[in-house]
């Protein structure tokens, strides 16, 4: 199986796993980036976008969760600005959300107990950015705010857009783009715009899971924050219909390369390619812990960070350890932004798998790459 782009020798392992991986079907479609010291000293993909059609250099593929990595980057770099003050009450920039206890540093961290909708919630309801983030706005939350974290799944993007558009006038997907995705040129988008619809690989769903319902326990939050509303990756996440709205907890759309140029600004010190977008102190503020336990929605162990979550050996055990901010998404997507190593490493295919924080597949390349970048493989 042909991969194409270019690594640097060392990450020649990195080339060589994702062509077996092409060639015995574990992927189907699939990017690699590494971003390190400034150069991007890996760039490949392969295989499939949709069937008969390849995955080009320019190919994007929904990345699920990865998008919140774009939303919380959004956020702080309008923290850094003053734009918004990571300790204030979300009301005091969202006039309609009704609750004063709960900070723009909860939401961040989904500390807030706003993991989802109360109140019943339809697909086309939630394309309704406007409406959907005020029936959020005007709900109780789920749990005390600050005290645990419970994984925003979906309602993640909305909740930072209703504070971004509160807090600026401007929408966050808006924001995204003029703040980060244009002047880093990071191939990203928070709603796809027509002109890159042609562009899209298609999702290849996951075939099993190891999630048993029956045996989740009584008054769980995870049911109702995946039922309300069930998002069928066969029958929805293809059309231009979701593809176009931007809903930034789960629908960004980009490539490995892309994921990596947005997010190297994080693990190069706030400026990477005379952009700078974060102060230190912005920057070192993502690695405050606000919650260190078993999330109430996934029920897995998660370190939680502002708008990040930090390394935890239980829930990603690929990911190294230190000053490591990072994330995942549903199927296999990850993003590993190391501050040490000033290197940030990103994968995005299509084929996704039994993944909600790792996986064998997702843990072995970013095993490879940290491999690759310390001359271990």
């Amino acid at each position: 199986m042909t991969v194409s782009g270019t690594c640097s020798g060392s990450f020649q392992p990195l080339r060589e796993l994702l062509a077996r991986n092409l060639a015995d079907g574990t992927d189907v479609g699939a990017s690699l980036a590494v971003v390190h010291d400034g150069e991007l000293v890996a760039d490949l993909w392969g295989g499939e976008a949709r069937p008969g059609v390849p995955w080009a250099e320019d190919t994007v593929v929904q990345v699920w969760s990865i998008s919140k990595t774009m939303a919380a980057l959004t956020v702080l770099v309008l923290a850094d600005r003053g734009a918004i003050d990571l300790d204030a009450p979300v009301a005091s920039c969202w006039p309609d959300f009704r609750r004063d206890d709960v900070l723009v540093r909860h939401l961040l961290s989904h500390t807030s107990g706003y993991a989802g909708w109360t109140e019943p919630l339809d697909v086309p309801g939630l394309l309704d950015l406007e409406t959907s983030e005020r029936m959020l706005a005007e709900q109780e939350p789920w749990w005390e705010p600050g005290t645990a974290s419970g994984y925003h799944m979906i309602s993640y993007g909305h909740l930072l857009d209703g504070l971004v558009r509160g807090a600026t006038g401007v929408p966050l997907a808006d924001q995204f783009r003029t703040l980060v995705a244009e002047p880093l040129g990071a191939d990203f988008h928070l709603g796809v715009p027509e002109a890159v619809l042609p562009r899209c690989a298609d999702l290849v769903p996951p075939t099993e899971s190891s999630l048993d319902i029956a045996a989740l326990p009584e008054g769980n939050f995870l049911v109702p924050t995946i039922v309300n509303p069930v998002l069928d990756v066969a029958s929805l996440c293809h059309t231009p219909e979701w593809r176009s709205v931007s809903v930034a907890g789960a629908n960004g759309h980009g490539n490995a390369r892309g994921i990596a140029c947005a997010q190297s600004v994080v693990s190069h010190g706030g400026e990477v390619g005379g952009v700078r977008l974060l102060s230190r102190e912005t920057r070192e503020r993502a690695f405050e812990v606000q919650a260190d336990g078993t999330d109430l929605v996934l029920l897995v162990p998660l370190t939680w960070g502002i708008g990040y979550a930090l390394p935890n050996a239980v829930s990603a055990p690929a990911v190294p350890d230190g000053r490591v901010l990072w994330w995942t998404g549903w199927g296999g997507s990850i993003v590993v932004n190391d501050l040490d190593r000033r290197t940030t490493f990103a994968y995005a295919m299509n084929r996704m798998v039994d993944h909600f924080t790792s996986s064998p597949r997702t843990d072995e390349y970013v095993r490879t790459a940290f491999d690759c970048l310390e001359g271990r493989a």
